[in-house]
């Protein structure tokens, strides 16, 4: 039973982590919408102690989790290359909430204003899942039926020890990479016909815009609160953990609503 299913339980992060270590996805989402709620009203408070975070967060056996040049090649078609594209981006978001999840449990002494941020992307994403998986299953499929990776999440965990890591690398890097190809997506579906998942995709690139100004702003808080240069510090981490595998084309507008600013934009051009 997950711990957040216990009403006494007061603490925004203590539950958060709760949800975290679900495996169901749709008990995951139940939990983490209830959460949110929960904060809204006011039954939640935020505690300063260190929490003993799992490495690796709740996830169904299924989909099974590969490397991604082992990902079979998708196909663009109103069969199951459309699926897959789909699926593709519904683990993406089942990631996401996990990876919220996760930024408000794992790190202590943070403001207030941090963990209601991270909690309210966490819903989102949620949400995000759930308009996938229901559109996957209008086409015959569901979450799980689909081979997938985890790039997101072994990014989350060389950040695992450092908050402002985590502030720049998943957010500003790995999220905002879903700014930059989900056009190019929403193309593809167009010419499949598949306009209900442009829709979603729709919904999904103007709430990721504000998903990836949250990382921005926490970012540049903590560059501040430690006294370091935003963008040599952005430039660091990205030679550290990017070393040549962050290329364009780069969606310049989505990322500068997003908080980047023109020298990072150039950082990112020049590499």
């Amino acid at each position: 039973m997950c711990a957040l299913m216990d009403k006494t339980e007061t603490d925004l992060r203590q539950a958060a982590l709760a949800c975290l270590v679900i495996t169901d996805p749709l008990t995951k989402v139940e939990h983490t919408q209830r959460l949110y709620q929960r904060w809204l009203d006011g039954e939640l408070t935020i505690s300063t102690n260190i929490l003993d975070v799992p490495e690796v967060a709740g996830h169904p056996d299924k989909p099974e989790l590969v490397a991604p040049k082992d990902l079979p090649r998708r196909r663009n078609s109103k069969e199951s290359g459309v699926a897959s594209l789909i699926h593709a981006v519904n683990h993406i978001e089942f990631n996401a909430i996990n990876l919220a999840l996760d930024a408000v449990a794992r790190f202590a002494d943070m403001p207030e204003q941090y963990y209601a941020d991270w909690a309210r992307v966490a819903f989102e994403e949620s949400q995000h899942f759930m308009l996938l998986r229901e559109h996957l299953l209008t086409l015959g499929y569901d979450y799980g039926d689909f081979p997938a990776h985890s790039g997101m999440w072994d990014m989350a965990k060389k950040t695992h020890g450092d908050v402002l890591k985590r502030m720049a690398l998943v957010p500003r890097v790995l999220e905002a990479r879903g700014l930059d190809v989900t056009p190019k997506m929403m193309n593809k579906l167009r010419g499949s016909g598949d306009h209900r998942a442009v829709e979603i995709l729709e919904i999904i690139l103007r709430e990721e815009i504000g998903h990836v100004a949250i990382g921005t702003h926490w970012f540049n808080y903590l560059c501040d609160l430690r006294q370091l240069d935003p963008l040599a510090t952005f430039k660091d981490l990205l030679d550290t953990y990017f070393d040549g595998q962050l290329r364009g084309p780069f969606h310049t507008e989505a990322r500068m609503q997003a908080g980047f600013t023109e020298a990072e934009m150039a950082l990112l051009e020049g590499r």
